[in-house]
């Protein structure tokens, strides 16, 4: 469930206030372009965040409570042209998600309810001129529902210890709701004053220890109109595909290298268009520990590979999960 590590937003503004917005200026349509497609890809961690395990097969009838950290610093790719230079951050992202299990059409499905919440730091220039910015608060929830259509039968406890994996193929859609911190007189925020609409679909193949996973997706948004003083922000969709190799021990322990490549993302104000659009890759580790039959630990590394524009990050996270319901302990 490495899905819930990866919040992380970043960029840099403090004096601007909303009554620059309403002039015709480059330089806000470069502020508005970098930071915005930044902060979208990083706030919005389910672009950039790789996810193992999404559809493996669980017993239903389970709860999961979920709470992790991760520590992000890195810096903003900007267009060679923009005002925008040196722009660096770091980020101490906590999130708190629950899941439920259930059985829908004779296959197993999960319901998840995500709430993110972060704080951070991050300077750079703005025509040689330092600039900063620190927040803290709640990010955008997000809800997401997964069903596994082939090769995950729904089922008890008991039946579920003599099940093996084999091909597993699901879908998915999350949202995310606009509800987090936001305020018209910033370019940057917690929350992005948006809907965003996430369908995925999930293809996963055990040969023993060993399984395979890739995911494509594609992450659509509405229009923010509302941005910085009654302005209309909008974002192309998002293309993204990500891709695992994970072993599983005989102890339950297992590991996942873990990658994704995302392109898309271009931005547009008040209907005009910028030249940010997104071609990016990352890399990472995820390593899963069981404590006992319901507690586990989950440790993560990411880092960025290349990037157009967007965000340039390292991250690392530990998550715990406490899981109860029907199943556990049969």
């Amino acid at each position: 469930m490495n899905r819930y590590f990866g919040d992380a937003p970043i960029i840099v503004d403090r004096t601007c206030d909303a009554r620059e917005a309403h002039g015709p200026n480059r330089l806000l349509l470069c502020l508005a372009f970098g930071i915005i497609a930044a902060v979208s890809g990083v706030a919005d961690a389910k672009a950039q965040e790789a996810e193992p395990r999404s559809y493996t097969n669980t017993p239903v009838g389970l709860n999961f409570l979920i709470s992790g950290y991760v520590h992000s610093e890195g810096k903003i790719a900007f267009d060679p042209d923009s005002a925008i230079a040196d722009a660096k951050f770091h980020s101490d992202a906590g999130v708190l998600a629950y899941v439920r299990s259930f059985d829908v059409w004779g296959q197993s499905a999960k319901f998840d309810v995500i709430v993110p919440v972060s704080s951070f730091a991050a300077q750079g220039s703005l025509n040689g001129h330092p600039r900063e910015r620190e927040m803290s608060g709640f990010g955008d929830p997000r809800f997401r529902v997964s069903v596994n259509l082939f090769g995950a039968p729904a089922l008890s406890a008991k039946d579920f210890a003599s099940y093996r994996q084999d091909l597993i193929v699901g879908v998915s859609l999350q949202v995310s709701a606009p509800l987090g911190q936001y305020d018209d007189s910033k370019l940057l925020n917690l929350g992005n004053n948006r809907w965003s609409f996430k369908p995925e679909l999930g293809i996963s193949k055990a040969w023993g220890p060993w399984t395979f996973e890739v995911a494509p997706s594609v992450t659509f948004f509405s229009d923010n109109t509302d941005f910085f003083g009654g302005n209309t922000f909008s974002q192309s969709p998002i293309y993204a595909v990500q891709g695992h190799i994970l072993y599983t021990f005989q102890s339950g322990i297992w590991m996942a290298l873990d990658g994704i490549y995302f392109a898309g993302g271009r931005t547009a104000l008040n209907g005009a268009k910028s030249d940010n659009e997104q071609a990016n890759t990352r890399a990472g580790f995820t390593l899963a520990l069981p404590i006992d039959r319901q507690n586990s630990l989950k440790l993560s590394a990411s880092t960025g590979i290349t990037t157009r524009t967007g965000s340039e990050f390292s991250a690392v996270g530990i998550g715990w999960q406490y899981r109860w319901g029907d199943a556990v302990g049969h």
